[in-house]
């Protein structure tokens, strides 16, 4: 069995499947073929900004693909269109700023951008064209609050991000453009940014007789500003019509039928199918189950005692507003789940929980349009009030390859609370989130979250390719990459977390 499969779930696209007029309440929603895609760059004329709102598709090389066609008896019928995708991203280049007096000779210059109007946005980072340069200096950003003139204060944005990326010779980091990138920070609403990045003092030189030398910025530096878009709307209680608008008056003696089911794009069934073992088709929920459902649902040998906890509640990508259409289609695996790696997003801290999936809808723009990954990096995401999101497409009870640990993706998984963790402690909260997340999944693959796992390391600036590492099963990012993630804060609370998820698998 290879490590890697990548497989895609399509649908019959000849035409748009939907039902009749008056289908049942219950009715499962309908798939419908992918609107045309826009141009993956769009320069709009007399402005420096590119718009990113569509994507190009590659195929990862030796792929496995298998095609699910639409239920039988779907009557092939023109549906409305699918509502195009939300959010945007704008692309500015950076350029040289004033020289200031003290400038260090032979020191690189600053750049940035001085104070400007922006369409609306939530989100930035600065993103650079070689993948393998690292961006030596200091990145900070203001912005003003949309429909405001209220500026805040210079904002540090994490420039040490290169570990957070699929592995050195993967399918995803070699077919695909990838771009180096700061992480991305959230701002909230904003109409106005100003930014700079410093490089660093150049280093001193060994001796007199030579001149110091600078540390050049990457090339082709731009700030990326994203727009998640609106939030998806509520899902309708079952049964419920999904359309409540007045009934006009000339219909008032009309027998009420219930509302037209749900058209799902190809995109959005595909993702969704991935996880029918459990949750109906374009839901925006996966359901929480008791310990004895959780272990009614494994197969287990004969007397086998089920190690796994209770499988949590997870908002899947339909319920956070993940356009699909941006991702790769195809979707990656690995052979196993061994070991689970907890993050931090290192996004900042101002965000409300009503904002999260904002928050995931601009890291997932961010890390497919700015930085040219193939999807999501992260496998699962949990924000500060212990709610879990699911990450990259692929089914939440598969070993689904990721782009979260650089050197250590295969058979393991990412979890990124979102937030910044480095000084400042993580709810109690989100620490108990990442122990349910943890002794559910992990014990799918028959893993202890206290027990050791010996990884093989496929590079990093920690551990050569091919050297055998031993480590905890529940981890944190600097365990495997000299790193600052999850954050000192995150990562001293990570042996709580090892105690709680094994209790909760019964061990």
């Amino acid at each position: 069995m290879r490590a890697l499969l990548v497989t895609s779930v399509g649908v019959t696209c000849a035409a748009a499947l939907t039902l009749p007029l008056a289908a049942p309440a219950s009715s499962a929603p309908v798939l419908s073929a992918a609107s045309a895609r826009p141009p993956s760059l769009t320069t709009e004329p007399g402005t420096d900004t590119t718009d990113t709102s569509g994507t190009s598709r590659t195929t990862a090389p030796d792929t496995i693909t298998s095609d699910t066609t639409a239920p039988d008896g779907a009557e092939p019928r023109a549906a409305k269109s699918a509502p195009a995708p939300a959010g945007s991203t704008q692309s500015l280049p950076l350029a040289p700023l004033a020289v200031p007096s003290n400038r260090v000779a032979g020191a690189p210059a600053v750049q940035g951008l001085p104070q400007r109007d922006a369409r609306p946005f939530s989100l930035v980072g600065v993103v650079w064209d070689d993948a393998e340069a690292e961006l030596h200096g200091t990145v900070q950003v203001r912005t003003r609050a949309t429909g405001t003139t209220r500026w805040s204060d210079w904002q540090d944005v994490e420039t040490h991000n290169a570990d957070h990326a699929a592995d050195l010779g993967s399918a995803e980091r070699e077919g695909r453009t990838v771009r180096g990138a700061t992480a991305p920070l959230w701002v909230g609403d904003s109409d106005g940014v100003e930014v700079r990045v410093r490089p660093e003092s150049p280093a001193a030189p060994e001796s007199q007789d030579r001149a110091a030398t600078p540390v050049p910025l990457p090339e082709g530096m731009r700030l990326e500003l994203v727009d998640p878009g609106e939030d998806p709307a509520p899902e309708p209680a079952r049964g419920a019509p999904a359309n409540r608008a007045a009934v006009p008056a000339v219909f008032a003696d009309t027998p009420p039928t219930a509302a037209l089911p749900e058209v799902l794009t190809a995109e959005i069934a595909a993702a969704s199918a991935v996880n029918a073992e459990v949750a109906e088709l374009g839901a925006s929920v996966i359901p929480a189950l008791t310990q004895a459902e959780t272990a009614e649902s494994v197969n287990l040998a004969p007397g086998a005692k089920p190690y796994i906890g209770p499988r949590p509640r997870i908002v899947t990508r339909k319920g956070w507003g993940a356009d699909e259409k941006l991702r790769e289609r195809n979707f990656g695996y690995t052979k196993s789940v061994k070991a689970a790696f907890v993050h931090h997003s290192a996004t900042g801290n101002n965000y409300t929980c009503k904002q999260a999936p904002s928050v995931l809808r601009s890291i997932y723009r961010y890390h497919v349009k700015s930085s040219g990954w193939r999807d999501f990096g992260y496998n699962f995401a949990v924000d500060k009030c212990g709610n879990i999101y699911e990450g990259r497409a692929g089914g939440v009870t598969k070993a689904v390859l990721g782009a979260h640990t650089l050197g250590f993706n295969t058979n393991t998984m990412g979890i990124a609370v979102l937030g910044s963790y480095g000084s400042t402690n993580p709810p109690a909260a989100a620490v108990t989130a990442v122990s349910k997340l943890t002794a559910w999944k992990l014990g799918l693959f028959g893993a202890n979250p206290k027990g050791k796992v010996t990884l093989v390391s496929g590079g990093s600036n920690k551990y050569k390719k091919g050297v055998k590492v031993k480590m905890n099963v529940i981890s944190g990012h600097r365990d495997g990459f000299a790193t600052e993630c999850p954050g000192a804060r995150l990562y001293k609370k990570l042996g709580t977390a090892r105690t709680s998820s094994a209790k909760l698998q019964g061990r």
